[in-house]
């Protein structure tokens, strides 16, 4: 994993931005997290650099445009393609599962209630290699 690591996530939901933030600010690492709370403010982060992220994080349950369509969004720009996306949501539906899968992320992480459940799933993903990392049915979801 890199030295520093800048993140940028979307979610509708404030205290999931916060606690996000919070946890990951915990690892003692030099972590930059940026955040969005609406689909179109990560679309204009990612054409307005710096920052760049190595990894983007999207809330699926958004209202007006969702994680499934912001995806859809990102992948449709050549410049984004590299940067690996993570599915994050309270749901473990296998249609939502297959439907990232098929859409282009690259992992589908189950947001966790408890502090310390939801610090080793963002952990784990964080030091994924995602160079090498091609996700199979079996592993594409994060299973605690």
């Amino acid at each position: 994993m890199n030295e520093s690591l800048t993140i940028f996530y979307t979610d509708d939901d404030q205290e999931d931005l916060e606690f996000f933030k919070e946890v990951v600010g915990s690892f003692g690492r030099h972590i930059e997290v940026v955040t969005q709370n609406k689909p179109a403010q990560l679309l204009h982060a990612l054409k307005n650099p710096p920052p760049s992220p190595q990894i983007i994080f999207l809330d699926v349950n958004m209202p007006l445009i969702n994680g499934f369509d912001l995806l859809q969004q990102i992948r449709a720009h050549a410049e984004f393609s590299d940067i690996p996306v993570v599915m994050f949501s309270t749901s473990r539906d296998e249609h939502n599962i297959a439907k990232s899968r098929s859409l282009g992320a690259n992992y589908y992480l189950p947001k966790l209630e408890s502090f310390d459940a939801f610090k080793k799933s963002i952990d784990h993903t964080l030091k994924i290699n995602w160079s090498t990392f091609s996700p199979t049915a079996a592993d594409f979801t994060y299973r605690n």
